[in-house]
């Protein structure tokens, strides 16, 4: 059975990025039946590129600057397929994208939605590793098989994305019936960095749920993406799990396992901010977590970042010298 596609873009001043991921989507092997841009406000002339370059190829919507939430919810209201794809403005898809996504739906024709693999794309480069070879051991466990690198997830994986976050929104395709259903994209959390963390934890909930393994999307970093900041990722999951463990009565029997993962992220985004000499971020971050997550290294860095600037810098530029000494040699990237 073949499945109409609808894809969804919100954008927000990204005329000089967006045309590519645009070529990208139009030029798919398998094309999708509608492409809806959603302009979120843009001041940079990007509504105008979009219908001076693309014409009727794709559909302009406007709306007042309202974040990339609102802007996909838009996009999915509008969106006609049976299934709807979303990418960021500043995202590449590989030909086979939806070509893949398709062949998944006719494995699975019960699908809630599907994910593909990714890689980090800079100046133009795609990168070797990719998303899923990150996961933590048992993260793949127990997914069933359907054939050429297509594999589903039969029961909820809510537990996982905990722990360990490898789905974005470029990279998501998923029943539009559902979706709607499901409520959509998640605005409760405003626009706190990450926010597609909340939907990507409903959509969790639901099974079964489509994996490919193939990396088939490409998320470009640069200086005005906030996905490079693994600081601000951090605090922002943090900030995001606790707002959504006080809002969703499904994820309290899980409510140990997401403070854990909170104090986690907010201990890593420690550790960045003092790597960076970020003294008010250490102390900010310090006093967010619980005395009972509060560990030797983080009660450390937390009291160099109250001495006294000058001293502060150098006995932290000694204890991050100290660490550098401690940590055994990375394998070479070739490797």
């Amino acid at each position: 059975m073949h499945r109409s596609v609808s894809v969804v873009i919100p954008s927000f001043n990204r005329a000089d990025l967006l045309p590519e991921t645009l070529e990208a989507i139009l030029g798919q092997t398998s094309p999708a039946e509608q492409v809806i841009v959603v302009d979120d406000g843009s001041t940079d002339g990007t509504p105008e590129m979009v219908e001076a370059r693309f014409g009727s190829r794709v559909a302009l919507r406007r709306i007042a600057n309202s974040g990339d939430l609102a802007a996909r919810n838009r996009g999915l209201a509008a969106a006609s397929g049976d299934l709807v794809a979303f990418c960021d403005s500043d995202d590449l898809w590989h030909p086979d994208f939806l070509a893949e996504m398709r062949r998944l739906w006719q494995a699975e024709p019960h699908l809630r939605a599907g994910f593909a693999n990714f890689r980090i794309v800079r100046g133009g480069k795609w990168e070797a590793g990719d998303k899923f070879a990150d996961a933590p051991a048992g993260f793949w466990d127990g997914l069933r098989e359907l054939g050429g690198g297509a594999m589903a997830f039969d029961r909820p994986i809510v537990r996982r994305l905990i722990r360990f976050q490898p789905f974005f929104p470029s990279c998501l395709v998923a029943d539009r019936g559902f979706l709607l259903g499901a409520g959509g994209w998640d605005e409760s959390v405003g626009r706190t960095v990450g926010t597609d963390f909340a939907t990507m934890l409903r959509l969790a909930e639901h099974a079964p749920l489509g994996v490919l393994r193939r990396p088939l999307v490409g998320i470009r970093k640069h200086a005005a993406n906030y996905s490079a900041d693994v600081q601000a990722m951090n605090l922002g999951d943090a900030a995001i799990l606790d707002q959504l463990l006080a809002q969703r009565p499904s994820l309290r029997p899980l409510a140990a396992e997401i403070r854990e993962s909170i104090a986690h992220r907010r201990r890593q985004a420690l550790d960045t901010a003092f790597a960076r000499r970020d003294f008010a971020a250490v102390r900010a971050i310090f006093a967010m977590l619980p005395e009972s997550r509060r560990g030797r290294m983080q009660r450390l860095k937390a009291g160099v970042a109250r001495l006294p600037r000058p001293i502060g810098a150098l006995v932290g530029n000694l204890l991050l010298r100290l660490g550098s000494l401690r940590r055994p040699a990375r394998a070479s990237a070739a490797g």
